[in-house]
């Protein structure tokens, strides 16, 4: 009876044991929100478990990485807004300088505005970002984008060609910054002749070239002239010949001719009567008389930095240059202005695109860090539904068996006489 009463005890005891250690384990999971409370209770599904949680700690350094890049794109595009509205104020003031009314007081009062305008840009050009890196400057981001040198009097760029990038995704990297090489260095200067003087011979005693109608020249120059490293003055140069007339009372002509004293073909002459002669949206004032020759250059391409052109536009305005002299300053300053405001646009389109791709991955993100964190939810994780009617399953079974132990407690073999 003993033995008996002894097992029925150690059974009872044993249940409860069970059961608490039931009530324990569902309470720990609904706390932790863990499905499994050791590794060793599903090693396959924590080993799943851990390659999503490296890829939802991945995305989340793309999170990190985009919203540190938004913030760069930000500033640029703001900075990039102010240096193109800026440009435009100087294009106006340039165009106003143009007016044939204006004294040289006004011309130098137009200068002082493009100096403030100026050293607005140079302030915008060298802008830092929040860490006191050069925005503009490349790869060479601790140094400043644009300085001036006394001795050439004229800005330089001091910065390199480079551009910092910021992985956002998976294979997806953004460049997070434009250099000023690209964006202000590759602005292409106006298209001009060498010399408005040239060189004259013969019966022509002086001579001046301008170019006047800046379409057709650009059309003329970019069919004419030659970019080989090998090319020859003369296969750049032109020829304004002077002919007199064969017999007394024709009027002298005039021919145009290549380098090397040959007319151009098609071949292009006229009537010289003193007046100026235009060809290629250039005009020619020639004093003296038949025969004789006016040789001019075509310039080669150069490129110019809007913080230089404003420097020739200010200095020429300053100088007290009139007529032909001036009309060519101002045109070159309004070409290249132009272009250095298409060149800023040009980056600002970049930019744009480079924005729109960031706001698409991060929704791409924002899609895979939801999949990736069910999935790992699927695995490891409780249904917490689950786990409190799991739990409330082993509460009620535990209370079952403590109840039912106490009734053993207090029986005895009077209880059945």
């Amino acid at each position: 009876m003993r033995l008996s009463n002894n097992l029925m005890y150690q059974g009872s005891i044993n249940k409860i044991l069970d059961g608490q250690q039931g009530v324990a384990n569902a309470q720990e999971r609904v706390t932790t929100g863990k499905k499994y409370l050791s590794t060793s209770e599903s090693p396959s599904a924590y080993s799943q478990a851990s390659l999503y949680i490296n890829k939802i700690q991945t995305n989340e350094q793309h999170t990190k990485n985009i919203n540190q890049l938004n913030g760069r794109l930000e500033t640029e595009e703001s900075i990039l807004m102010s240096i193109n509205t800026t440009i435009q104020a100087a294009q106006e003031l340039t165009i106003r300088a143009g007016n044939g009314a204006m004294s040289q007081t006004d011309l130098e009062t137009i200068a002082g505005e493009l100096q403030e305008l100026q050293k607005s840009l140079v302030n915008l050009m060298n802008s830092q970002s929040e860490d006191g890196k050069y925005i503009f400057s490349g790869y060479q981001d601790s140094t400043q984008t644009y300085s001036f040198d006394t001795s050439t009097g004229l800005y330089e760029y001091l910065g390199d060609q480079g551009q910092h990038s910021v992985t956002i995704a998976q294979g997806v990297h953004v460049k997070s910054s434009d250099n000023g090489f690209t964006t202000f260095e590759k602005v292409n200067a106006r298209l001009n002749v060498t010399s408005n003087d040239g060189v004259f011979a013969g019966g022509v005693t002086s001579g001046t070239v301008y170019v006047k109608n800046q379409a057709d020249f650009d059309t003329f120059h970019q069919a004419n002239y030659d970019l080989s490293p090998t090319a020859n003055a003369a296969d750049n140069s032109f020829q304004v010949e002077l002919v007199a007339g064969v017999n007394p009372g024709d009027p002298d002509t005039y021919v145009i001719n290549d380098g090397y004293g040959n007319p151009i073909s098609p071949a292009v002459t006229g009537e010289f009567t003193g007046e100026p002669i235009e060809f290629a949206g250039m005009e020619f004032k020639l004093e003296g008389a038949a025969p004789g020759t006016f040789d001019f250059s075509l310039q080669q391409p150069q490129k110019e930095n809007v913080l230089n052109t404003m420097q020739n536009l200010i200095t020429n305005l300053n100088s007290g240059l009139e007529g032909d002299g001036l009309h060519d300053a101002l045109a070159d300053g309004l070409v290249q202005l132009q272009n250095a405001s298409d060149q800023v646009v040009f980056t600002q389109a970049s930019l744009g695109a480079r924005m729109i791709l960031v706001e698409r991955v991060t929704d791409t993100n924002s899609a895979l860090d939801i999949n990736n964190k069910a999935n790992k939810a699927s695995l490891v994780e409780v249904d917490m539904a689950e786990a409190i009617s799991d739990l409330t399953k082993h509460e009620t079974a535990l209370q079952a068996s403590q109840a039912t132990f106490g009734r053993l407690a207090n029986l005895s073999l009077f209880d059945y006489l």
